[in-house]
């Protein structure tokens, strides 16, 4: 955990563990949305960087009868 200020421009420095452990690079973008009453960041990734994250997921589990 981390405590951060908040700037007179209303800016935050996310810390460096968190950047490393997320992978944030200067100049990347971030999503920022408000949920539960507290502040949540998301890097954006291109779709190319998506590609095979799922490799590996187990993928035999049981569909309803209108979904196969």
């Amino acid at each position: 955990m981390a405590i951060v200020t908040v700037s007179p421009k209303f800016q935050v420095v996310i810390p460096r563990h968190i950047r490393e452990s997320l992978g944030i690079a200067a100049g990347q973008k971030v999503q920022a949305f408000e949920y539960e009453g507290r502040v949540e960041f998301i890097p954006v990734k291109r779709a190319r960087e998506l590609r095979g994250f799922l490799r590996g997921i187990d993928t035999t589990i049981t569909r309803e009868p209108d979904r196969t």
